[in-house]
């Protein structure tokens, strides 16, 4: 059947090809058995049909079916993906995202491996916290052996998620998070290092208030083990924050979510702790709890009065009420695919009414992304979203009833009136179905002004903004050749055609700095009862202080977590950016040759227990940086040859310009079982042998020089000047191609998404 109704003008091309790929019911042949219209038809259908589990009340579902489905199809409004999918059909699972409990158990870890399977398979993502799960190398009482630590039992959630195709249209995502007071963050921070690890996973780090006061005042802070509920060590606070900071620099994880801040807002303190997010990070769950979202799409509420633009408020109170009363009705329609899920969700009736198209509007407004008036304009906007969709949550309860745990909410500790949700509103990253909208996603802002889109071998679309196309014709300076430029660089940056003011209010995500992206994230936080999902996406040359810049303000503005993106710096091979401009490789000589030792060097000696007694590592460094190492066995004896060896290759490594993460990451995991076992019987462990200890040293030392120098200027060399030049108006690519279609791959609220047909990593 030809997906095409008398719907279709609606949807752009793009948009009727994912739908058509995705969304619309499959015969056996694989082609579409339901039109564009018919899918719509039966969202609104299955959806409006909860209406009739309700007597108290004077609403027709027959009637709300319309209404629901004009909604969608004007594009007003959409759900998250599961419910386009599912709703209507056999398998009826509508959610987007769970989260999970891991006990400290095989039983309860492979109850979670099973749960989550099942959850994959009908269309969701999953969020787990392994945080109750004790330390790798700790006392296994039942087994008189040592545990293998909660990353080890991640790779066997990576390995489960990898077989499972999610309803044949969504594969499966995981969020893995870990308490920073964990023993083995340090491990955690660095678990995918290498791109090839957990890679059906999203990885943050839940930072506590304590973590942020020791930062503060550059302190220590206290490692807990959690069987024991003992600390076990401290660690420097600036240490593992330099180690995060570099990480998410280096391939953008991990994020952060500050655990403590999401505790205190959260609305059931006394049925349970928050300890998980789902996927994209922007819905703190309870374990067993699920997210049912779905976003208003703010570019259809702009309207003309006296020549000028206008937010249509009125129009906005209308589609926010029934927006609200759409996703109640979801978690009554839902089946849920596990017993435990039901009863929780339905018990606190949590939903997450969003935004996408925020770009859109501040463009129709003829506002630039990082102004102050945008700020203000978010703070209006996002306050009336959210007031209302409060109203209609207390609306619903007046003719429903309060959910179920009403009583054991802040709610009713602060006599307010009834909801029928714990939470009503979540800025939730919309990858897909902004697609289907044909809108900016969430409340990020442009990536681009236009794409060079592959349609045949040789041949290539251009895809431009249509507001810029509006906008360009009516004053006068269209042209093809002006889109061709456009669509090659990707803004509108040194492009002299473009009249300033126009240039301004399409800015582009690299153009903005850190401090503005996170300012919009804290606008929008402030009205969003859950959290808001955002990735604030860097240019290639970004240092890591823009990246420490991204984590210290967030915490400050009231964030309640935060993810950043360095163009190319997921790339395996050397980024071409547009024109092929980025990065130098040094092809004229294959062979590197490496620097003469300095004469006078400076350094420090760490002292590290080993298998064969101590091992003294010696890290040296002069004015280009660290240079050498050197290593001593104390009177224990063992194997100097081996940790020589491993000293004299990481010396003659860093003198060759190697990075000096690359040469940590090679060495830091590699086990020897005399240091481990010896480790095991005195109760802790601190290296795994004399190539890790190294690996340590190194790492500690570089972090330790870089916390001493963190208020250093950053001074780019001319080249990196240069590159920076060119890095600004090429940044069309993310520097990965969709392994789906081949197109060009975006970062934006937590998520990767294809713009060209719609394949999505966010769950």
């Amino acid at each position: 059947m030809n997906p095409t109704t008398t719907l279709s003008h609606r949807f752009s091309p793009n948009a009727q090809k994912v739908l058509a790929k995705r969304y619309l019911t499959k015969g056996p042949d694989g082609k579409p058995t339901e039109t564009i219209e018919g899918l719509f038809r039966r969202v609104a259908k299955a959806i409006a049909s909860a209406e009739n589990n309700y007597h108290n009340t004077s609403i027709n579902a027959q009637e709300l079916e319309e209404k629901f489905f004009k909604i969608m199809t004007d594009l007003d409004f959409l759900p998250n993906s599961p419910t386009l999918m599912n709703a209507g059909k056999d398998l009826g699972q509508l959610s987007a995202c769970f989260v999970l409990p891991v006990d400290d158990s095989m039983e309860g870890i492979f109850d979670a491996v099973k749960n989550a399977a099942l959850i994959h398979k009908s269309g969701g993502g999953t969020g787990f916290s392994f945080s109750r799960l004790r330390p790798a190398n700790d006392i296994v009482s039942s087994t008189s052996g040592v545990s293998s630590g909660p990353i080890s039992f991640m790779k066997v959630f990576n390995t489960a998620t990898e077989t499972i195709k999610q309803g044949g249209t969504r594969r499966g995502a995981n969020m893995g998070i870990l308490r920073i007071d964990h023993p083995d963050i340090l491990d955690f921070i660095t678990a995918k290092e290498k791109n090839s690890e957990l890679t059906n996973f999203n990885i943050s780090v839940a930072v506590t208030d304590k973590f942020m006061e020791a930062l503060d005042r550059d302190g220590e802070y206290d490692l807990i083990n959690p069987r024991t509920k003992e600390p076990v060590r401290s660690l420097k606070a600036s240490k593992v924050f330099n180690m995060m900071v570099e990480r998410a620099w280096k391939n953008g994880e991990p994020g952060i979510v500050f655990i403590d801040r999401i505790n205190r807002h959260q609305p059931t303190p006394k049925v349970g702790d928050i300890e998980s997010t789902n996927p994209c990070g922007e819905q703190p769950l309870l374990p067993f709890e699920s997210c049912n979202l779905g976003s208003i799409n703010l570019a259809r509420f702009v309207k003309i009065v006296d020549d000028k633009p206008e937010v249509d408020y009125d129009r906005l109170r209308e589609i926010v009420a029934l927006s609200v009363r759409f996703l109640d009705n979801v978690i009554d329609q839902n089946k849920y695919p596990i017993p435990e899920i039901d009863k929780t969700t339905k018990a606190n009736r949590k939903i997450g009414l969003g935004v996408m198209g925020w770009a859109d509007m501040l463009i129709k407004m003829g506002v630039a992304y990082d102004t102050e008036l945008a700020l203000e304009l978010a703070d209006k906007v996002m306050g009336f979203i959210k007031r209302e969709a409060w109203s209609a949550s207390q609306e619903l309860a007046k003719e429903r009833g309060p959910f179920p745990n009403f009583e054991k909410s802040v709610f009713a500790e602060k006599n307010m009136l009834p909801l029928r949700n714990a939470t009503v509103t979540t800025i939730a990253p919309t990858g897909t179905i902004s697609l289907i909208a044909g809108c900016s996603s969430g409340i990020e802002p442009l990536f681009a002004i236009a794409y060079e889109k592959h349609v045949m071998e040789n041949e290539k679309l251009v895809e431009v903004h249509q507001e810029f196309v509006k906008i360009a014709r009516e004053r006068d300076f269209y042209s093809e050749e002006i889109l061709e430029k456009i669509a090659h660089l990707g803004s509108l940056h040194n492009i002299p055609e473009v009249p300033e003011d126009v240039a301004r209010i399409f800015v582009t995500s690299h153009l903005i700095s850190p401090e503005w992206h996170i300012r919009a994230q804290a606008a929008f936080q402030k009205h969003t009862d859950n959290a808001v999902s955002k990735t604030v996406n860097f240019p290639f040359e970004a240092s890591k202080k823009d990246v420490e810049t991204v984590f210290r303000l967030a915490h400050t503005l009231g964030c309640k977590g935060v993810t950043v993106y360095r163009d190319g710096s997921r790339d395996e091979q050397v980024l071409n950016i547009g024109s092929g401009k980025g990065r130098e490789t040094q092809a004229s000589n294959p062979y590197v040759t490496p620097r003469a030792r300095p004469d006078r060097t400076v350094g420090a000696t760490e002292k590290v227990k080993i298998g064969c007694g101590s091992l003294y590592v010696t890290v040296n460094s002069d004015e280009n940086g660290i240079c050498e190492i050197f290593t001593s066995l104390g009177r224990g004896g063992g194997c100097p040859s081996q940790s020589e060896a491993a000293a004299r290759l990481a010396s003659m490594a860093l003198r060759a310009g190697i990075d000096v993460q690359e040469i940590i990451d090679q060495l830091k995991g590699i086990r020897c079982m005399s240091t481990i076992k010896k480790a095991a019987m005195s109760g802790g462990i601190k290296v795994l042998s004399c190539p890790d200890a190294i690996g340590k040293a190194i790492e500690e030392y570089n972090l330790s020089a870089r916390a001493t120098f963190k208020n250093a200027p950053v001074a780019p060399t001319e080249k990196r000047k240069s590159e920076k030049a060119d890095l600004l108006v090429d940044n069309t690519s993310p520097g990965r191609n969709c392994p789906e279609c081949g197109e060009s791959l975006e970062h934006e609220g937590g998520c990767v998404i294809c713009k060209s047909c719609g394949f999505s990593r966010c769950g």
